[in-house]
């Protein structure tokens, strides 16, 4: 018996080794490639080659196709692709590789992945992420989102009954969030709002109400309460501050961003700048021990300044926004939480009392003086839309991915910070895309106004709602042009 039971836990455990050795999941990719009819105008339609990422409906364009489309028009556009970059140049007379307006050789998934490619637009750089794939030719191509590239171009696209899409060269790229919200967009993320800082108008909002985790966007409160400081005297841009051991351990860690030995210095500026622009989480623990003597009671201030601006849904664990673990030996996972509502008001204040801030947000890459290190603003949109003056990024597994946008806007006798707060996207590509499309809509309300809503018109049922991307896709720029 002994015998017996000594093979048999033998077995097992060689079929546990086995099994350890082996990937627990083995990760595909699927591009799905498609064809679909689009014209420009009253030109013909050009057949267009698409890939779908991952499942069907998530549209890739084809650049090369698309140079095709818009040929001859307003929004021609050059293109030179490696394996690796893309410079597209606007305006510019494409040259044809031969490859163009040809149908899939094949039915097999074309090798490809989507990445933040190396993507240039005039020379300067934007932030999309893309899918290169080499075609049999030897040539490459690119495969752009129908949403990103209609943004790029600024140009308003529609999609027909039959299914073939007609872009307007002439009328310019705006979007419908009430249409993007009837047609389950925002079903992917927690919360959207956007709105005027200044007059504290709301141009929309989608559960706006409801506390949700915040991740690194937390470091906006971070932010005000070292102004707070400076304000009053507390601390000086210039002063130096000696790094502890509790942040040494938290920069050499899985989630440390810049790095920081226990005993070195690194000012007061530095530190703010690490915070807001890599969002580094040493430098949010370094802050919060030289203003308060410990996180702890720095934490306490951060609640405090919460009920003093009215923040009804706000709680704050730590300085950082990174998951807190609670003590035991089945440990609570804590996470500093808010509204998009409380985020509004808090930027609002932020922006209001210490505009400065933006001096350093709206900073695409920055020099850490005092430690001889360079950090890169994490915001996308700074690279791809004009006006950007921050504001913060935010990523958890619990909270999604956050980003807190400010962009200016003028009405001939001031300036005014508007603000689009996106809470719990799926990932940092959606988290971009959906930002993008509620900037331009804030831009586009701020000059224009909010389109009301027709009253008494019915809702969309849970069946007439899109399925899958290429309808959403459709829906956000069904509207184009109202504006």
């Amino acid at each position: 018996m002994k015998t017996f039971l000594r093979k048999t836990i033998s077995l097992i455990l060689c079929v546990f080794l086995i099994c350890a050795a082996l990937p627990v999941r083995v990760y595909a990719s699927f591009e799905i490639p498609g064809i679909c009819r689009i014209q420009a105008d009253e030109n013909a339609a050009y057949a267009v080659k698409m890939l779908d990422y991952g499942y069907a409906g998530n549209t890739y364009l084809s650049l090369r196709d698309m140079a095709m489309v818009l040929k001859g028009t307003d929004k021609s556009f050059s293109l030179k692709i490696t394996s690796d970059s893309v410079a597209l140049t606007t305006g510019g007379d494409y040259t044809p590789v031969g490859t163009e307006q040809i149908p899939w050789e094949s039915d097999e998934n074309p090798n490809a992945s989507l990445r933040r490619n190396g993507f240039e637009v005039n020379e300067q750089k934007v932030i999309y992420y893309t899918m290169i794939l080499k075609l049999p030719s030897g040539d490459y191509d690119c495969f752009m989102a129908a949403a990103d590239l209609a943004m790029l171009l600024d140009v308003n696209v529609t999609a027909s009954d039959d299914g073939s899409w007609q872009i307007r060269t002439q009328e310019p790229f705006s979007v419908s969030p009430e249409v993007l919200e009837q047609a389950g967009y925002f079903s992917g993320v927690n919360s959207v709002l956007a709105g005027d800082a200044v007059t504290g108008e709301i141009y929309y909002q989608y559960q706006s109400d409801a506390a949700w985790p915040i991740a690194s966007t937390s470091k906006l409160m971070t932010c005000l309460l070292v102004m707070d400081a400076i304000a009053a005297g507390q601390i000086s841009w210039e002063e130096s501050v000696t790094v502890s051991d509790a942040v040494e351990l938290l920069s050499s860690s899985g989630d440390g961003v810049i790095p920081l030995e226990a005993g070195s210095q690194i000012s007061i500026r530095d530190l703010l700048t690490g915070l807001l622009l890599p969002s580094s989480n040493e430098c949010a623990l370094c802050l919060a021990e030289c203003i308060a003597g410990s996180e702890e009671a720095f934490v306490r201030m951060m609640n405090q300044k919460a009920q003093e601006l009215g923040l009804s849904q706000a709680v704050f664990f730590n300085s950082h926004g990174l998951p807190v673990y609670t003590q035991g030996p089945i440990p609570a996972k804590c996470q500093n939480r808010m509204s998009a509502e409380d985020m509004f008001r808090l930027v609002s204040y932020l922006l209001k009392v210490y505009p400065q801030v933006t001096e350093i947000t709206s900073q695409k890459e920055a020099d850490l003086e005092s430690i001889d290190f360079k950090v890169n603003n994490s915001n996308p949109l700074l690279h791809n839309l004009s006006g950007v003056t921050g504001l913060k990024t935010g990523t958890t597994n619990k909270a999604g991915a956050c980003l807190v946008t400010s962009l200016t806007a003028a009405d001939g006798e001031m300036e005014h910070d508007l603000i689009v707060i996106v809470l719990g996207a799926e990932d940092s590509i959606e988290r971009g895309r959906v930002s993008g499309l509620m900037a331009r809509f804030a831009r586009c309300a701020f000059y224009e106004g909010v389109e009301e809503t027709e009253t008494g018109s019915p809702a969309l049922t849970e069946q007439e709602l899109p399925v899958h991307a290429e309808a959403a896709v459709d829906s956000i720029i069904r509207k184009a042009g109202k504006y």
